[in-house]
């Protein structure tokens, strides 16, 4: 295969990116353009501007982009939607960032002529999956360089002679061995590796970044009301704000009440089994309270059918099929869900918890005159149970009854 002309690199400006970036350099030749995505991360990322531009990168072919809002509206949002968590606990963080990075890589691509895209992403994590098939499924013609599966730079010794070699500024603690690894945006931080590979031994009070400890939370539990419109929400405690704000405050006031801590041994797609350490303090809030909505404003046959189709939904986004067609079909169904999924609901934060402890909508399907314990003015007839137990008893009986009569033969 011949060498591509040029390449668009999905760049984070620490020293594996700069190391892929200066190798792409000298390995095929080519002109390199990065892009740099703020998630949310929390990061400065001008840094990564002026990185580039010492690696010999044109300023012009720097690409950095505050991609928040659309991050939350479309990929977060819509995901939020469904409930949506794999292996019954994990809010997907590092999974749902990956097809809005690459899509935007293919996006730059076609902008400006490069015939291939790169990013940093190993041979032994889910990452590769997520960015090459989103890349293939928006342009089935694009050239994905994955450097960890080419080099022969299979240390943390040879990178790092590799990068003294071309004159990449290698920061002091990466010159020993890093406890272990992050990644980070808007919706959560994941931690892995080193100091968390065995799942024997409990992690490290350390590697939590984004959450207070439960037992240190404050003493005194705080309320906070979120609106929804259609599934989505629109305000916090009576203030409309926007897709992004909203995940930036809930996760302000989960964070300081160590809520969203999940220490999870998952299935990667690729066959192997990794220890996490996720945070997601906002996520947690807005799926209890997106339930807590759901629980008086969608109907019992659509909320279980949700409900059912959620783990196959959750899975084709961990295994990178966002914009898959299977992805698409679910979201229409789930969407159409969401039409009368407005209204608040107020959830107690404390001590590591999230729960919903009230809710209210125009929407609701609840009728308190039916459930009543007391008088209902005729709403129910108790009488109609009898008739409704007795045919869906009548299977029942049937196999009861054979099973009597096969047993005395």
């Amino acid at each position: 295969m011949s060498a591509p002309k040029k390449v668009v690199l999905a760049y984070s400006g620490g020293l594996d990116t700069s190391i892929i970036l200066k190798w792409l350099q000298t390995e095929y030749g080519c002109e390199v353009m990065t892009f740099t995505a703020d998630l949310g991360q929390g990061e400065e990322l001008e840094p990564a501007r002026a990185k580039a531009v010492l690696l010999g990168i044109d300023p012009k072919n720097i690409y950095i982009e505050d991609v928040r809002e659309e991050f939350v509206r479309d990929f977060v949002f819509p995901m939020f939607r469904a409930n949506a968590l794999y292996e019954g606990l994990y809010l997907l963080g590092t999974s749902i960032a990956r097809p809005l990075i690459a899509k935007r890589l293919v996006e730059i691509a076609a902008l400006t002529g490069a015939d291939a895209v790169a990013h940093g992403a190993t041979g032994k994590g889910n990452d590769q999956v997520r960015f090459e098939l989103t890349a293939y499924a928006l342009n089935p013609h694009i050239r994905v360089i994955a450097p960890w599966r080419e080099w022969d730079l299979t240390s943390r010794t040879k990178l790092i002679e590799f990068a003294e070699n071309n004159q990449i500024p290698i920061a002091k603690d990466k010159r020993g061995e890093a406890p272990f690894s992050v990644d980070a945006n808007l919706l959560h931080t994941s931690s892995e590796g080193k100091a968390l590979e065995n799942p024997a031994n409990e992690a490290p009070s350390y590697v939590y970044q984004r959450t207070v400890d439960p037992e240190d939370a404050p003493n005194t539990p705080e309320m906070v009301e979120i609106t929804f419109e259609k599934g989505d929400a629109v305000a916090i405690n009576g203030v409309a704000m926007s897709p992004a704000t909203i995940l930036t405050r809930l996760n302000e006031l989960g964070g300081k009440h160590g809520v969203g801590r999940l220490d999870l041994v998952e299935n990667r797609f690729v066959g192997m089994k990794s220890r996490g350490i996720y945070e997601t303090p906002g996520g947690t809030i807005l799926l209890e309270a997106h339930r807590g909505i759901e629980q008086i404003t969608l109907d019992s046959g659509a909320g279980h059918l949700k409900d059912s189709i959620m783990p196959r939904y959750a899975e084709l986004i961990y295994n990178g099929f966002w914009y898959s067609p299977e992805r698409e079909m679910l979201q229409a169904l789930i969407d159409k869900s969401q039409e009368h999924v407005t209204g608040t609901v107020r959830v107690k934060l404390y001590k590591g918890s999230a729960r919903t402890v009230a809710r209210w909508s125009e929407h609701s399907l609840y009728s308190e005159k039916h459930v009543t314990f007391e008088e209902d003015a005729g709403a129910y007839d108790q009488k109609d149970a009898a008739g409704f137990i007795k045919l869906n008893a009548l299977r029942l009986k049937l196999i009861a009854t054979r099973n009597e009569r096969v047993k005395k033969r």
